[in-house]
């Protein structure tokens, strides 16, 4: 009986000793491999192909669940913050209207004055187009959609027909995009400009100073500009025009358009404007001028040349950031739909573990029984 006794106690003692044998637990398996391991290499976030829910803690599906959506949150936030400058760049449109249609009344009527007199002026002379200098406008940024490389491949494929007719071409670039892209590909380039999303007037009089000389000076017989033209949020093309040398019907005969951005019921939409021609102002015969109209035309020109090349830069950019809403906002979309398909994945996933731990304890119930 005291051996019993004994016996007993040792046993009791032996249970609560500290050798790694007497606590051992046995871990989970998970494809041949145990579950700590397959946590500790990465392997269970790396693949993503299997959900593995226990113990109430995150998973892969959940993981990319929040990352998607946290995606969609900014994108949304560029989507808004984009819009704000379009509205920006449509009111400096604006406020630069009065000033353009001043300068098309007031040369409309000095052509009408002088007649056929304006043929002397070198910026309205026509002349043998042996080299054609391009200016190329693209943005800075990109997350636009094809907005930059539409472009670069209007002036590619300008450049090459300009090639194939055996004219020379060089370019002149506004815009980083532009810039990195014609650098590395060795095009020949006069000059290059970097143009933010809030173009000014002192940057456009630097750019069209360069082209004037370039035209005045002889190095080149035509100014040719590449331009995005702002079509509508949804819409815009690149577009070719001749800046230099122009006719004067191109200023006195000439509508405008300007497009308003507008919201309702947290859509936005774009409001488009005909505005007519600005009638000639008339000056009578027996008005004195202090300068010779001649060269009142000849000085008023490199403004209009500086507005034009402004309103131009200010349309790209507005198509820029129309662009730029487009994509964020598809970007958007298409994080709310992938957020829902991983949500319905993930639930099924759980709702699959439930019911296998389910099965497992009824199983195990009609065992004992």
């Amino acid at each position: 009986m005291r051996f019993l006794c004994f016996a007993s106690a040792l046993a009791t003692a032996c249970a609560f000793t500290s050798q790694p044998a007497a606590f051992t637990t046995n871990s989970p398996v998970v494809g041949g491999r145990v579950l700590e391991d397959v946590v500790a290499s990465g392997q269970a976030h790396r693949t993503r192909k299997s959900t593995i829910v226990m113990d109430g803690k995150a998973n892969a599906i959940r993981d990319r669940i929040t990352t998607v959506k946290n995606t969609r949150k900014i994108t949304m936030a560029m989507k808004l913050v984009a819009a704000a400058k379009v509205r920006r760049a449509q009111d400096a449109v604006l406020a630069t209207r009065p000033f353009s249609e001043t300068l098309q009344s007031v040369f409309g009527g000095l052509i009408q004055r002088l007649g056929d007199d304006t043929v002397d002026l070198p910026l309205l002379t026509q002349r043998e187009v042996n080299k054609v200098t391009i200016a190329v406008v693209t943005g800075d940024r990109g997350l636009c959609g094809g907005y930059n490389s539409n472009m670069i491949r209007k002036a590619e494929a300008r450049f090459q027909e300009l090639k194939s007719q055996g004219i020379e071409a060089d370019m002149v670039l506004i815009g980083k995009k532009g810039i990195s892209y014609f650098t590395r590909r060795g095009y020949p380039i006069r000059k290059t400009f970097e143009c933010g999303q809030n173009p000014n007037a002192k940057e456009a009089l630097a750019i069209s100073e360069e082209l004037l000389n370039t035209f005045l000076s002889g190095e080149s017989d035509a100014i040719e500009l590449l331009y995005t033209k702002f079509l509508s949020l949804i819409a815009s093309a690149p577009s070719v025009r001749t800046l230099v040398p122009f006719s004067a019907s191109d200023i006195t005969q000439k509508g405008d358009e300007v497009f308003q951005l507008t919201s309702e019921s947290g859509d936005f939409s774009v409001e488009r404007t005909e505005l007519d021609v600005a009638e000639p102002q008339e000056f009578p015969n027996d008005m004195i001028f202090e300068q010779d109209p001649l060269q009142i035309v000849n000085s008023i020109l490199p403004l209009y040349v500086n507005g034009q090349v402004l309103r131009t830069i200010q349309e790209s950019v507005a198509s820029e950031l129309a662009a730029r809403m487009q994509s964020m906002q598809s970007a958007s979309d298409n994080a709310g739909e992938l957020a829902k398909k991983l949500s319905l994945e993930y639930n099924r996933a759980r709702q699959a573990a439930v019911t296998q731990e389910i099965l497992e304890i009824v199983s195990g119930a009609q065992a004992l029984d």
